[in-house]
């Protein structure tokens, strides 16, 4: 594992930290919006006081903080890989580019050390998984690996009540930032209910501290809503996903390709506002992480 020496000494001065995943650069959108968002991230993340880590597999090398050449490369280059659990030893060995999902970014922010991650959305449980089986794999991860996720709840593509009935019976707290309603996504109101509310940066901090210093394993999700001037319309964001997933099914996609071909394909129905929104809750969640880490530093 190669640690930025930024990352590094902030880790060992107790200085917030905030890991970043890098599918969102190789999968999540084309070039050169993936590397601007990502750059873009990671500003909003400095100017809240904490180091940004984005996460990344270079060669079979996990590196937890890369460069903004590392990310320029990522950005541009095709074929990268993207990695959950089951593919980490293959990719180590064969010494391959590797794109970290949320799975991934949450395995090696625990090895190295970072409580806090940002992402978008996380991946649940897909429509019609009752036949197919297809659940994400971050679930698992989410019950199982110390670190805390911010993100505007699960990807709007998938079943939000059934994901949420997965995280109870994982044991993993759903928190709501500000609000009493998972987030779905695109948009700020699902109707379904988080497991409690969190006021703030500084009490969700307490909470952190509370479940790691009584051994509590597994994750911990603080959802964050979408701010309301960049939401997407609910009938016109179903509307793509709806389409969006009868073509997936008249294209025979499958597992883990699901997720971004259902992305990219919503992007072209919407004319690209899905990816502007995508981008703005992004940002958004990166201020609010930040915060929470400088707060849990605080507490250490």
């Amino acid at each position: 594992m190669k640690i930025n020496p930024e990352v590094s000494k902030a880790l060992k001065e107790n200085r917030p930290v905030v890991a970043l995943e890098s599918t969102i650069i190789s999968h999540g959108m084309p070039y050169p919006k993936n590397v601007e968002t990502a750059l873009k991230v990671e500003e909003v993340i400095r100017s809240h006081g904490a180091v940004p880590a984005t996460i990344g597999i270079i060669d079979g090398e996990p590196i937890i903080g890369m460069t903004p050449e590392e990310i320029e490369q990522f950005g541009k280059r095709k074929g990268v890989l993207k990695v959950s659990r089951r593919d980490l030893p293959v990719v180590y060995a064969k010494k391959l580019w590797g794109a970290t999902t949320v799975a991934t970014t949450m395995i090696l922010a625990n090895q190295a050390g970072i409580e806090v991650f940002v992402t978008g959305g996380i991946g649940g449980v897909h429509r019609g998984a009752q036949e197919t089986f297809d659940i994400s794999a971050d679930l698992q991860e989410l019950a199982k690996t110390n670190v805390t996720v911010v993100c505007a709840g699960a990807k709007a593509i998938l079943d939000l009540p059934l994901t949420l009935e997965y995280l109870e019976t994982m044991g993993v707290p759903v928190l709501g930032f500000k609000t009493e309603e998972l987030p779905a996504f695109y948009n700020s109101h699902s109707g379904l209910k988080v497991d409690y509310k969190v006021e703030d940066a500084k009490e969700m901090a307490k909470i952190i501290k509370a479940k790691r210093d009584n051994s509590l394993v597994g994750g911990i999700l603080l959802t964050n809503p979408i701010p309301e001037q960049y939401e997407m319309k609910k009938e016109v964001i179903d509307n793509a996903i709806a389409t969006a997933l009868k073509k997936m099914d008249e294209e025979g996609v499958k597992g883990k390709e699901c997720t971004p071909f259902l992305l990219k394909t919503i992007v072209e129905l919407t004319g690209g506002d899905s990816l502007e929104s995508n981008i703005k809750l992004v940002l958004n969640n990166a201020a609010v992480g930040s915060e929470v880490a400088k707060e849990y530093c605080n507490l250490k």
